[in-house]
């Protein structure tokens, strides 16, 4: 598609994603796949916890629960913040502190971009 967006990974975010498990790491790419697109995924919340626009997209397979967070509103390019598997009900702190952190350095990186 010419309107599709690249995907720009953040700190160890596809490294993180290769180590999920295969199948869900195929719907993990099909569904960032409809975010390049300009669609949304199919199961997604808003985490603006992480940062204004920083979503999350919601895996599960018999292994457990995955997320993978990103920011779209970006025109250059959908940035992946962070990709891992929960463990717990509510997204651990320190998860929450890796995707604010990298969304910092997303914002700041195009701001000396300019």
């Amino acid at each position: 598609m010419e309107d599709e967006r690249d995907i720009q990974w953040v700190g160890s975010a596809y490294d993180d994603l290769l180590a999920f498990p295969r199948d869900t790491r195929k719907e993990a790419g099909f569904q960032l796949g409809k975010v390049q697109a300009g669609l949304e995924p199919g199961d997604w919340k808003p985490f603006d916890d992480g940062g204004a626009g920083t979503k999350e997209i919601r895996l599960k397979d018999a292994t457990g629960i995955f997320r993978v967070m990103y920011v779209a509103k970006f025109e250059e390019a959908v940035y992946v913040l962070h990709c891992f598997q929960k463990k717990t009900q509510a997204t651990s702190k320190r998860d929450m502190a890796v995707v604010a952190t990298r969304y910092r350095a997303v914002v700041n990186t195009r701001k000396v971009r300019k």
